[in-house]
């Protein structure tokens, strides 16, 4: 197991855009500018997601990535969403260049959530690509109940394939944290570690879900990593956090760099590579 860091991390400093609405720095962080971060906290792992992809990159900007990270002792995992058989071999061939030995991806078909039964045949079709260059895929929960995301792994049944356990995306489903944890443990191959809490709102009458520094939420961190080891998991851990909206960009993303600090503090007492 190693402590890694992930671009859901750096949202704010890489920037975004969701409907009309933007948050775009001026010098949004760049896929070389989160692997030197990476080397500065002292981490041995980076997970570049769909909110930087290294599609965007060219094939000597690739090459210079990986010497870079191997120069660095960095293991490179990739991430993207879907699960179209074309769009995964495609992945898993950039992941294989790069020498990442893990893919995650988000269930979607069609850019929608799909029905679990739709899945297995999808996984089946990339399995021989994914096996002959040592590539496992992970699926990241979420948007699909844990039970249907474990009945469609079942069905498939290959050790190419697994969960990225995500300890907050499963309050879409209205599942918390530890009933996922439980169901999904076995086939945990990446942990995506995000504190958080939940509150009441003054009137009572509903919760906000807001991102807290790796700690200082309701995420039983001693909890979740036993059950992990005790199902026989085999994972590094990426951080992820959520750290709300300040008055500018500026004073948002200086936010997210401390609760980065803040959270690998607190994660090395328990995941010490």
């Amino acid at each position: 197991m190693k402590l890694g860091i992930g671009t859901y991390a750096t949202m704010w400093a890489i920037g975004f855009r969701f409907g009309d609405r933007e948050a775009r720095p001026e010098r949004p962080l760049s896929a070389f500018d989160l692997l030197r971060r990476t080397h500065a906290l002292g981490l041995h792992v980076v997970q570049y997601g769909p909110n930087l992809p290294l599609t965007a990159l060219s094939e000597g900007e690739l090459d210079l990535l990986a010497r870079q990270a191997a120069a660095w002792d960095i293991e490179l995992e990739l991430g993207t969403r879907g699960l179209e058989p074309d769009h995964l071999r495609a992945q898993i061939a950039l992941a294989r260049r790069l020498g990442a030995r893990l893919l995650r991806t988000v269930p979607e078909i069609g850019g929608g959530i799909p029905d679990a039964a739709e899945i297995p045949a999808c996984l089946q079709a990339i399995l021989p690509d994914a096996g002959a260059v040592d590539v496992r895929v992970g699926l990241e929960n979420g948007d699909l109940p844990a039970l249907a995301l474990k009945t469609a792994l079942d069905a498939v049944s290959s050790p190419w394939l697994g969960v990225v356990l995500d300890t907050v995306n499963s309050l879409a489903v209205a599942e918390g944290w530890r009933y996922v944890t439980e169901v999904l443990a076995p086939y945990t191959v990446c942990l995506h570690h995000k504190d958080f809490i939940v509150r009441r709102t003054w009137h009572r009458m509903g919760f906000v879900v807001e991102g807290r520094p790796a700690g200082q939420g309701q995420l039983d961190t001693p909890w979740l990593l036993r059950a992990l080891d005790a199902a026989g998991a085999q994972y590094n851990v990426i951080l992820e956090i959520w750290p709300p909206e300040q008055a500018t960009l500026a004073e948002t993303i200086a936010l997210e760099q401390r609760w980065i600090e803040e959270s690998i503090a607190y994660l090395r007492q328990h995941i010490p590579q």
